[in-house]
């Protein structure tokens, strides 16, 4: 089975990290990892298709946010908190506290 590249810490673009957190799935996908991890793509996939949930898991491994692990069949996903925490201190966690507060403000509307 396939095994995936994962770019080095000291790769991680913030533009690249920035990026690929803009869309709301890919958000969604890091902050139901942030809660559990690993996760198998299954779960966080809901009703997508396979092939937009590929393209959302590679652009998250290309920035740095997601390393996956192929297991027999199953495709294992982690964030790479600690590695994202040595090069942008703070970063995710900002992020992450952000979408929580938007998401609590939209759900009061």
């Amino acid at each position: 089975m396939k095994q995936y590249e994962h770019p080095p810490a000291e790769a991680f673009q913030l533009t690249a990290i920035l990026h690929a957190l803009s869309d709301p799935y890919r958000l969604s996908i890091v902050q139901k990892l942030s809660v559990l991890q690993p996760q198998p793509c299954a779960p966080l996939q809901g009703d997508r298709p396979k092939s937009s949930v590929s393209h959302h898991f590679s652009v998250l491994r290309k920035a740095g946010l997601v390393r996956t692990l192929v297991v027999g069949v199953t495709h294992m996903n982690s964030l790479r908190d600690a590695e994202l925490e040595a090069r942008f201190p703070g970063l995710l966690k900002t992020i992450l506290e952000a979408a929580a507060r938007s998401a609590e403000l939209a759900a009061q509307d």
